[in-house]
């Protein structure tokens, strides 16, 4: 029998990321809130609100530069539903589940987007486009069923004006990424 080659695997140290400072726009942020205890919330949604979710990195850095435990600024990231730990898609699809929109059937929406989507509440498709949300109400009761698309609010939806309205987003995004190709 030949000897097997070794299967050794190699580890390269390449430091503690954390020791350099966050970057300069991370950094601007902490600074503002730095000695404010009770501006972790805030702080997060600054965070957010710059990278478009909450990278690992930035909240490494949160909890070390500000003196929380790291499990606190986890602990407050997963508790509200607002933060989100993955990089949302190109569109944020909002299905409303308030009374006016449950009662006009906003149930059958979602269902049906998500089985055209191939996807569940608070995920992205493969391809980045879309991510699911439903939100407790867009305060857009005499539109019911209401679907807001980033910012774009679409009233009187069916499962099907729906799913259109994302097959125009989707057309629209092909045409343009075939415009930027030589």
């Amino acid at each position: 029998m030949a000897p097997q080659a070794s299967t050794l695997r190699k580890h390269i140290y390449q430091g503690d990321p954390l020791t350099a400072p966050p970057p300069p726009e991370l950094a601007a942020i902490l600074d503002r809130h730095r000695g404010q205890p009770d501006a972790l919330i805030t702080v997060l949604e600054e965070i957010q609100s710059h990278y478009g979710y909450l990278p690992e990195q930035p909240l490494r850095y949160t909890a070390r530069e500000l003196g929380f435990p790291l499990s606190r600024v986890y602990g407050v990231a997963t508790f509200y539903n607002l933060f989100h730990f993955n990089p949302p898609g190109r569109y944020i699809v909002r299905v409303c589940k308030g009374t006016a929109c449950h009662v006009n059937l906003s149930a059958e929406i979602l269902a049906h987007l998500k089985e055209k989507l191939g996807i569940n509440e608070d995920q992205t498709t493969p391809d980045g486009l879309f991510t699911l949300q439903t939100v407790a109400c867009m305060g857009a009761c005499s539109l019911a069923p209401v679907l807001v698309i980033n910012d774009v609010t679409y009233g009187r939806m069916t499962p099907e004006k729906a799913w259109e309205a994302l097959s125009a987003l989707r057309t629209e995004a092909a045409a343009a990424s075939e415009e930027e190709r030589p």
